[in-house]
């Protein structure tokens, strides 16, 4: 009986052994572990400490205020610049801001802090960014006097990008990471609008923007729900951005789902839970919550692929609230509210997706679909990329109704030929390389027609 028992163990690890769920890039795996609780918390708590970071607080003072933040995020980059070889820069970007009659009542100067991990391929010029708003508010906007500890909004985001800065410093990667603290978002997403406009203007080929806003607590207020298993991901349908010129294009294919940023969307949920275990990334079919901004929206607005990162369950007695006690409620956003395991997942998500996106190849060139001629098959077929190394591609295919890829068909040709009808699938196409690392993917165009 031991025998036979010793067998059929035997035979269920030699089964389990070979059965493998999914395919992780070592090096962005250990970089996952890396992402430390304990930091996370050390950001958070000396943001605390600077009593408020509103936007207009007072800039002359070392100890208190937004430009006392702005000078110790400007000062863990540098810290981290010395482990970078060379490929990590900062600086705190500016601009002065007149008085705008709502939420600026005089003349203020406004700074991002911004790390640029610089690419190792001269020919790749990708950026992939990754932003939190450093400045925080109490009741009023306006009020720059007050304590206001921001641990969550958004402490919690800033830290996450300043984490993920420390581990990503020490890496190499082909494309450029941005990371960035921006100011004025409580103002009227200003700090977010500054840096975009510049993008724009300077045509930075940004493919994705991660903004991560408010995502460190686990509980929501009214219906007490308590969850750290599941993270939102916000994105645009329609393209904001020339929507009236490509309208009819997206009407006849049918693409009204498949925007850069739901596209990207998608790509933040598989690579996320691929790497962060007991964690589910929630696509919410909004640009932002419901009526409300973040500062993706000024990178949508341009052109480029942008989402929103947030906690599943918002806690609204600690947004924008003065610290006191009524009725019992605690209102404030202290730091004791802060699940540093949760905001550890959170940040780890983030971590991965940068490092994929910034390790894969770039997205293959010209992307059609054959329709010179109706049938039951789909005939794709595409260039490859003209810098990278490409091992080959994925095609993607979903039914018109999921709201995720169901099938990945790994290629090395640059077309191929799916048993698969046209009217009742999606399809993309994905570079990768011999990592395993994909690229963001492209839905193709027509041919033929």
């Amino acid at each position: 009986m031991k025998f036979i028992c010793l067998i059929a163990s035997l035979l269920l690890s030699c089964s389990m052994t070979a059965q493998v769920i999914v395919q992780r890039d070592p090096e962005i795996e250990s970089m996952v572990k890396e992402v430390s609780p304990d930091s996370l918390q050390s950001y958070i708590k000396t943001l605390v400490a600077f009593g408020t970071r509103n936007t207009l607080s007072n800039q002359a003072t070392p100890t208190r205020g937004i430009a006392a933040a702005r000078n110790w995020v400007l000062s863990k980059f540098r810290d981290f610049a010395k482990q970078s070889g060379g490929r990590l820069s900062f600086m705190i970007d500016t601009t002065t801001l007149p008085p705008d009659g709502r939420r600026v009542d005089r003349n203020v100067l406004l700074g991002n802090v911004v790390a640029t991990l610089k690419g190792t391929d001269p020919a790749d010029n990708r950026i992939f960014l990754i932003s939190g708003h450093l400045d925080n508010m109490r009741s009023s906007p306006t009020d720059s006097i007050g304590d206001a500890p921001g641990a969550n909004d958004d402490g919690s985001g800033s830290a996450a990008v300043i984490e993920c800065a420390r581990i990503m410093s020490k890496h190499r990667f082909p494309a450029t990471i941005i990371f960035v603290t921006v100011s004025g978002e409580e103002q009227g997403l200003l700090g977010a609008n500054f840096m975009a406009d510049k993008a724009k203007k300077q045509n930075w080929n940004i493919e994705a923007v991660l903004n991560n806003d408010i995502m460190g607590s686990n509980n929501s207020n009214e219906t007490n729900i308590i969850d750290n298993t599941r993270i939102r991901v916000f994105s645009e349908g329609l393209p904001a951005y020339e929507t009236e010129k490509n309208a009819a294009a997206i009407r006849t294919l049918g693409l009204e789902n498949d925007g850069k940023s739901r596209q990207l969307a998608r790509y933040v949920k598989e690579i996320g839970e691929r790497y962060v275990d007991n964690l589910q990334v929630v696509m919410i079919y909004r640009n932002d919550r419901f009526l409300r901004g973040g500062d993706h929206t000024p990178y949508v607005q341009r052109g480029f692929a942008a989402v929103r990162i947030t906690e599943m369950n918002e806690n609204y007695t600690r947004q924008h609230q003065n610290i006191r006690t009524e009725e019992g409620i605690n209102y404030g956003d202290l730091e004791q509210h802060i699940d540093y395991e949760y905001l550890r997942k959170n940040t780890a998500m983030n971590l991965a997706n940068l490092a994929n996106l910034a390790k894969a190849p770039p997205m293959p060139d010209s992307v059609k679909m054959d329709v010179k001629k109706l049938g039951n098959s789909t005939n794709l077929f595409w260039s490859k990329p003209a810098y990278g190394s490409v091992k080959g591609y994925y095609i993607l295919i979903r039914e018109t109704t999921s709201p995720v890829w169901q099938k990945k068909i790994f290629v090395t040709a640059t077309e191929a030929r799916l048993p698969y009808s046209k009217d009742n699938y999606f399809f993309a196409v994905q570079s990768v390389n011999e990592n395993g690392n994909e690229s963001l993917p492209v839905v193709p165009g027509v041919a033929g027609r």
